[in-house]
């Protein structure tokens, strides 16, 4: 198994690979994301992993950036490179925001209500 030496990554992309996310492009999606990486030289500074779902299932396909917690939608190809390069240059595509956390993980205000995980379970917050 491969351990990844992270020292140098500034941005973590989580790409959701689960179902409702792969009817509308995920694999490609993720191609066109590590596609770009690979092509601007940028495979220390950004990291990929592909996801299951991440509930976020309305907003398909589903793109998030940590450490800055924005969670972004509808995600084609072209804005997945897009993000590329506004990660790398320390900017986000604001157009796509679906949910972001400042850095005391308050909501941005940008959010939608969902579904409780688990029915009848209290929220935690």
């Amino acid at each position: 198994m491969t351990t990844w030496n992270l020292q140098e990554t500034s941005c973590h992309l989580l790409i959701c690979n689960g179902g409702s996310c792969m009817m509308r492009q995920a694999e490609e999606v993720t191609q066109a994301i590590r596609d770009e990486i690979a092509l601007l030289g940028a495979d220390k500074r950004i990291h990929t992993t592909r996801t299951r779902c991440n509930g976020r299932c309305a907003d398909a396909c589903v793109v998030i950036a940590y450490p800055d917690g924005i969670w972004y939608k509808d995600i084609s190809p072209e804005s997945g490179r897009k993000i590329v390069r506004k990660h790398l240059v320390g900017k986000r595509l604001d157009e796509q925001i679906a949910y972001t956390f400042d850095h005391h993980f308050i909501a941005s205000g940008r959010s939608v209500a969902g579904k409780e995980k688990i029915a009848g379970r209290p929220s935690l917050f």
